[in-house]
C-alpha cells in the first residue's frame, strides 16, 4: 500500500507557488529514474524497521525475505504510474530525461465501475472468510480478473473511438487530423468527450457508440500562436503561464482588452474546460504594457 502511493510524494509541489503542481506532478516521482530508486528506498526502510523491531542490526526476521520485499516494492511502485497513465491527465514516464507526456485516455480518473468491481471483490472475500472461518481468496482474484477485463475493454473502446472520431471529423470538415483524444466519462462507458487537433482549429464534441453518426455537439476553437499579439509574449514571461502551457495538452488562447494597454490572456485546456474562468483547466493572466493599438 505504501509503495502504490509513494510516487505521489510530489504532492509537496503544491507548496511551490502558483501552479507548481502542474509543473511537477506526475513527473520526477513517476518517471523511469524514480521507478528504480523508490523501490530500493522502500525496501531498505522496511528492512530497517524489521531490524529495529527485533533489536538486531545483523539479521532480519526469518519471515522477511529481502529479495521478495524488493520485488513487491517494485511491483507496488510501478502500479501507480501504470494506473495514472490510464486517464487523460497523463504521466511523464521518461522524466528526468524527457518531459514528454503519455496519455491513455482509457478510464475516468475516479472510475466508479472499477471501484465497484474491486470493492465488491474485497467485500465478498471478507464475507466468505467470516462465514467459512478460512482464508478465502477466490472472490478477490475474480474481481481482479474482471477489473483487468474491464480496463482492456475500455482501452479498445478508446482506441477505436479515436479512429472513428478522426474519420468523421475529416469527412465533415476536411483537413488533416494531428491528434485526437477520446476521453472517458465517469458513469457512461458508451460515451466519451473528444478533442481533435487540426492545423488551425480544435474540434470538441461528444462521441456515442450507440448513435450514427457517432460524433455530435461539435464546437470549434482556434489554435493561436503567442506571436500573434504582444500580450501573449508578455504572458509568456509569467511563471504561472509557462507552467500551465507546459502541462496543457490542447490549449486554446483568447485575448480580452480591458483598457489602454491592458489585457487579459485567457488559456483553456480543452481536456477539462471549455471557456475562461471555469475552474480547473482554465487560466487567466492579466498583462499590461505601453499602448500597442487595437487588438486586431
Amino acid at each position: 500500500m505504501i509503495g502504490a502511493n509513494l510516487p505521489d510524494i510530489d504532492v509537496l509541489s503544491y507548496f511551490g507557488g502558483p501552479l507548481a503542481d502542474l509543473e511537477w506532478r506526475r513527473g520526477w516521482t513517476h518517471g523511469v529514474l524514480a521507478l528504480v530508486i523508490l523501490p530500493v528506498l522502500l525496501a531498505g526502510v522496511l528492512l530497517l524497521v524489521a531490524k529495529i523491531r527485533i533489536g538486531s542490526w545483523r539479521s532480519v526476521p526469518p519471515a522477511v525475505k529481502p529479495r521478495q520485499l524488493l520485488l513487491l516494492s517494485s511491483v507496488a511502485v510501478l502500479s501507480h504510474p501504470l494506473l495514472d497513465t490510464l486517464n487523460t491527465y497523463g504521466v511523464r514516464w521518461l522524466m528526468p530525461f524527457s518531459g514528454r507526456w503519455f496519455y491513455g485516455d482509457v478510464l475516468f480518473i475516479v472510475d466508479p465501475w472499477l471501484w465497484l468491481i474491486l470493492g465488491g471483490g474485497l467485500a465478498w472475500t471478507w464475507i466468505r472468510r467470516m462465514r467459512e472461518k478460512g482464508q478465502a481468496t477466490a472472490p478477490v482474484s475474480w474481481a481482479l480478473g474482471l477489473a483487468l477485463a474491464y480496463i482492456a475493454a475500455m482501452a479498445i473502446s478508446s482506441l477505436v473511438a479515436r479512429r472513428l472520431v478522426a474519420r468523421e471529423i475529416r469527412a465533415r470538415y476536411g483537413g488533416a487530423v494531428l491528434a485526437t483524444m477520446a476521453g472517458p466519462l465517469p458513469l457512461t462507458p458508451v460515451s466519451r468527450n473528444f478533442v481533435v487537433e487540426q492545423e488551425n482549429h480544435y474540434r470538441v464534441g461528444a462521441f456515442h457508440w450507440l448513435r450514427r453518426p457517432h460524433v455530435t455537439e461539435v464546437v470549434s476553437y482556434p489554435r493561436r500562436s503567442p506571436a500573434e499579439h504582444p500580450a501573449y509574449s508578455s504572458a509568456d514571461s509569467i511563471l504561472a503561464f509557462r507552467r500551465f502551457m507546459g502541462w496543457a495538452r490542447f490549449p486554446t488562447l483568447s485575448l480580452e482588452q480591458t483598457g489602454p494597454g491592458e489585457y487579459l490572456v485567457h488559456v483553456v485546456d480543452l481536456r477539462y474546460a471549455r471557456a475562461p474562468g471555469t475552474g480547473f483547466g482554465a487560466l487567466t493572466i492579466p498583462v499590461r504594457f505601453p499602448i500597442y493599438g487595437s487588438m486586431e
